[in-house]
């Protein structure tokens, strides 16, 4: 099937488009800047065409020959979002309807019970109406909250229950939700695409759990291994005021979170479950609350930090994030980046790269190094007694001080694992590259928090980070300088006498 995809570099979007091509469908994606799609490794499988949803040529050009639009498209930002939002369907139904586009499929959102609902509800319940009248056979998917990292809503979530203990929340958070996995939307965006030609209507999805969004923060703690939280319901909170709060403690913005917010005044919950008569449920069955949570927080694991840190790759899971999505998606992770130009071969830096810890030491602020080993041995970590293997070579596994040496590229990188006591989990990753004659030499901390702990730590140790990661960095470019001479002077040297006192000792034996 030939589907025009709008949306592409959205959160769903960019989701929906690999399992659309891995049912073999012929896949055009409709985007303002098709740059933001350069770096996904589906592109070269998809054709591109620029241009907007609110420019009628640029739709015309992209809805010919196409057989199916999905349509992933929702403004959030401005006060007329509503008005554009209806101002973009429009123009996309007459497109459609013109190119003779024979379905439409919309995601929308689940809509209240009664006739009482927030701005941006309203809207989407709106385009979903435009679509739906406007010839062309129309699915208007709706759902509540989207569990999957890189989801707003979901974001918001963990956001606010890693971050605050206690939280003195609004009334609406003991409102009823029914929440669903990125996995199972994304399995009935697909199937839409089979439904038969007479069908245009709203499918309600929602997953198997119903909740309070107080109800779903405790469980968000719970299996996130965080102490209980504990959430306070007042009456004086309003929704703006709400939005404001959001926008202090998290990383999303208030222009995104405002509508949303708004929106969570009211409950969700879907009132019929047609769908399932045309798209059968997921192997398996829907992913109820708890699993869609562990998927959605597993966005780095141990043994794929490189794959994060690059962002040159698409997770499996479509829980995990994308390159496209948000810088502040996937929870907090905070990085100190260091680079240093060395006018020596990379040999020379890797050598002091591959035999840093132990008794070299780690080149910067050897008492702040000393302090943090015994007070991890303190807290029943390892602290720094465990020293190095081998003086000279590192290997994938081998234990160095606190850390664990979980990558190894000889010459070009060396990555460890912290396991010394912290609320958060912790890598340094040593890189070196030729560049120019010499060398660059890049230094990267990274540190996931857990927990409110896991914050306070990370600015806590904040200031001392130019002392300790800068002076290693610093540090170990001059040390490659100073080996790196000392073995020209050596090469130089005139030759040792072979002619031995009596009773020496020759130095191999």
């Amino acid at each position: 099937m030939r589907i025009l995809v709008t949306g592409a570099t959205g959160y769903i979007g960019g989701r929906l488009v690999p399992l659309l091509l891995e049912r073999g469908h012929q896949v055009r994606c409709l985007a303002r800047d098709p740059r933001k799609l350069r770096d996904v490794p589906w592109a070269h499988r998809v054709e591109i065409a620029r241009g907007d949803v609110l420019d009628q040529e640029s739709l015309r050009s992209a809805m010919d020959g196409r057989d199916l639009l999905y349509y992933l498209v929702h403004s959030l930002s401005g006060p007329e979002f509503a008005t554009t939002d209806r101002r973009a369907a429009l123009l996309t139904a007459e497109a459609a309807r013109a190119a003779g586009v024979r379905r439409v499929v919309y995601l929308g959102g689940l809509r209240p019970p009664d006739a009482r609902t927030s701005e941006h509800l309203a809207s989407r319940t709106e385009v979903g109406e435009i679509f739906l009248h406007s010839g062309v056979p129309t699915a208007v998917l709706q759902a509540a909250v989207i569990l999957g990292s890189g989801s707003v809503s979901f974001e918001m979530l963990r956001y606010l229950t890693e971050r605050l203990p206690v939280m003195v929340a609004p009334r609406w958070v003991r409102n009823r939700i029914q929440p669903i996995a990125i996995r199972d939307v994304l399995h009935y965006l697909v199937g839409a695409a089979d439904l038969p030609a007479e069908v245009n209507r709203t499918f309600d999805l929602g997953g198997p759990d119903v909740l309070t969004y107080q109800r779903m923060m405790i469980r968000y703690a719970e299996v996130a291994g965080l102490p209980a939280r504990h959430v306070i319901p007042v009456p004086v909170l309003t929704p703006r005021l709400s939005s404001y709060w959001i926008n202090l403690v998290t990383p999303v913005p208030r222009r995104i979170a405002g509508p949303l917010i708004d929106s969570l005044a009211y409950e969700v919950v879907r009132t019929e479950d047609d769908i399932s008569q045309y798209v059968p449920d997921p192997p398996g069955g829907l992913q109820d609350y708890e699993q869609a949570i562990r998927l959605a927080m597993a966005r780095i694991r141990d043994a794929e930090v490189e794959t994060r840190w690059a962002n040159a790759s698409v997770p499996g899971a479509p829980s995990e994030p994308l390159p496209t999505d948000p810088s502040w998606s996937g929870g907090s992770r905070y990085q100190d980046v260091r680079e240093r130009r060395v006018p020596v071969p990379p040999a020379e830096v890797w050598r002091v790269v591959e035999s840093i810890g132990g008794e070299n030491g780690w080149y910067s602020f050897p008492l702040a190094w000393s302090v943090r080993g015994w007070l991890d041995r303190l807290l029943g970590g390892v602290g720094l007694r465990r020293g190095r293997r081998d003086p000279r070579r590192l290997h994938v596994g081998d234990a160095l001080d606190w850390w664990r040496v979980e990558e190894v590229e000889l010459g070009a990188l060396l990555r460890l694992r912290a396991e010394m006591k912290m609320p958060g989990r912790a890598w340094l990753e040593m890189a070196v590259r030729p560049e120019d004659g010499g060398s660059v030499y890049r230094q990267r901390a990274v540190f996931l928090p857990r927990g409110l702990a896991g914050q306070l730590y990370w600015w806590a140790v904040w200031p001392f980070h130019d002392l300790v990661f800068g002076g290693m960095a610093r540090n170990i470019a001059r040390a490659a300088e100073r080996d790196a001479r000392a073995r020209v002077g050596a090469r130089h040297e005139p030759p040792a006498s072979t002619s031995w006192p009596a009773g020496s000792t020759h130095p191999t034996d």
